[in-house]
């Protein structure tokens, strides 16, 4: 931070990395709380020499500089007072013939940080310091086993606890995508070894969670489960209804993938193509985003933690939701992809799959969204949890590829091939909006007007305009109230 920076920084009032204090003659005794939240967060600037009055700052300056440079760092580069040794960034600054300190603490890697006891952990919040919770204080004593608690094995499990059907799943699909990697030709006890799903007789923590049965997953993780959400509209507060669809529970990782990736195609161009091996691909920019951000849950979860991994699709946005912290600031894996998975007998499970890349957290990947859809990917990481944001608008999401295959199988479940068969009873074909509309409400009835107009692409009007045509010609009925009832389709 130069002089420049430091002026401009003075500009603002708020800073979730930049603490000033006026110190003019020793050190302020709240400098250790805030040492603490820095090191406890993503770091940040402690300035010495500055006089906050209401909402200005006025340069005041400190007296001996030198010592309290040297007290300061002294106490940081011992052991005395915190818990972890620390090597501040020291800053000298002349401005307007005054003295001004600077003191960078780094985000620390031995978390959680503290001085005197445990009670004094503390965490950054907007501008402030707040004594650290104690599930905050846990999840970060958590990731002290930051990649290594995947590989242990789980004591009282088996082969038995093993789904044999998600094992022949995910052997299937890597011989079919990765067909060069030698696994492919061991056995199965040697296979379950290599990969470290099986520590001897146990299965690992890893293993246990990416391929082993619902209840013996839920004998070691209480309440398994990776939650996915429908929500119409831009809040819980805004929806016609708390929710359209929740994904029901499944029977591992692995499977959970496969339920989520199906609801999320829905949200997303997708192209259909043909590989050099003649088998279907999913090849699109879009799709491979929002895949890389499940992975990316998926696989660096805090699966310890009392909070769940939540998918949630609203009207104007897809959010994934993870307990536990990125293991960097996001700024700096934005610059470089840092290769450190919280659980990497996961990682590797999925990179064998070719589902995820050997570097990093695959920011790119999920960037590219921001180049095809020009909206915006937010990244947000606290202390035991990590966000990632999609931003979505009308003309991005094509929920539904409706092709006449789609109209047939639709039709069929009413009854009759919409459109073709209805068309004749009522003397006249539906359009291809009105076809669209009786597929979606058919998957949801549940669905709300809202939703309607973006998943076929055309105004909220227009939907209630072709739903008054519909319900006229007797092909859909409205039970219940506007809000809190449903669509029937009739034969």
């Amino acid at each position: 931070m130069n002089k420049t920076e430091l002026l401009q920084k003075l500009k603002d009032i708020e800073w979730d990395d930049f603490e000033v204090k006026e110190a003019s003659s020793e050190l302020p005794k709240n400098i250790w709380e805030t040492v603490s939240a820095f090191a406890n967060s993503a770091g940040g600037w402690i300035v010495l020499g500055i006089e906050q009055k209401g909402k200005k700052f006025e340069v005041c300056g400190v007296e001996k500089p030198e010592k309290l440079e040297q007290n300061f760092t002294t106490v940081l580069r011992s052991k005395n007072k915190f818990n972890a040794v620390m090597n501040p960034k020291c800053l000298k600054y002349n401005i307007n013939k005054l003295t001004v300190l600077a003191f960078y603490i780094a985000a620390s890697e031995q978390k959680p940080v503290y001085f005197n006891s445990f009670a004094n952990t503390f965490v950054r919040c907007a501008s402030g310091d707040q004594r650290a919770t104690e599930s905050e204080i846990n999840a970060m004593l958590r990731d002290q086993l930051f990649g290594v608690m995947s590989a242990k094995p789980v004591e009282k499990t088996t082969l038995k606890d093993l789904n044999k059907t998600t094992l022949s799943r995910y052997r299937d699909y890597m011989a079919r995508f990765n067909p060069a990697l030698p696994y492919n030709t061991m056995k199965e006890r040697e296979f379950l070894e290599k990969l470290q799903i099986t520590n001897g007789e146990h299965l690992t923590y890893g293993g246990l969670l990416f391929m082993g049965k619902n209840l013996a997953i839920n004998k070691n993780f209480p309440d398994f489960r990776v939650d996915l959400l429908e929500i119409p509209g831009r809040s819980y507060a805004e929806a016609s209804t708390r929710y359209t669809f929740r994904l029901e529970e499944q029977e591992n990782l692995w499977e959970y993938y496969f339920a989520i990736i199906e609801r999320l195609k829905r949200q997303v161009n997708m192209p259909f193509k043909m590989n050099e091996l003649g088998i279907a691909v999913e090849d699109s920019p879009q799709f491979d985003a929002i895949r890389e951000a499940l992975v990316n849950l998926l696989m660096h979860t805090d699966y310890f933690s009392p909070m769940k991994s939540r998918v949630r699709i609203f009207s104007d946005r897809i959010e994934f939701e993870n307990p536990g912290a990125f293991p960097r600031p996001i700024k700096e894996l934005l610059k470089k992809d840092v290769s450190l998975p919280r659980n990497p007998v996961i990682a590797k499970l999925f990179r064998c799959a070719k589902l995820a890349d050997n570097a990093g957290y695959g920011f790119d990947k999920m960037l590219k969204w921001e180049k095809y859809t020009h909206t915006k990917v937010d990244f947000e990481n606290s202390i035991d949890v990590a966000l990632v944001t999609f931003k979505i608008d009308g003309a991005t999401i094509e929920n539904i590829d409706y092709t006449i295959k789609d109209t047939e199988k639709v039709g069929e479940k009413v009854g009759e091939k919409v459109g073709e068969k209805v068309g004749e009873k009522v003397g006249e074909k539906l359009t291809e909006n009105q076809q669209k509309i009786l597929i979606t409400i058919t998957e949801n009835p549940h669905i709300a007007a809202p939703e309607l107009a973006i998943i076929v692409g055309i105004s909220k009007r227009k939907i209630e305009e072709n739903l008054s045509k519909l319900k006229a010609r007797n092909l859909i009925e409205r039970i219940g109230p506007n809000k809190g009832g449903y669509w029937k389709v009739k034969n």
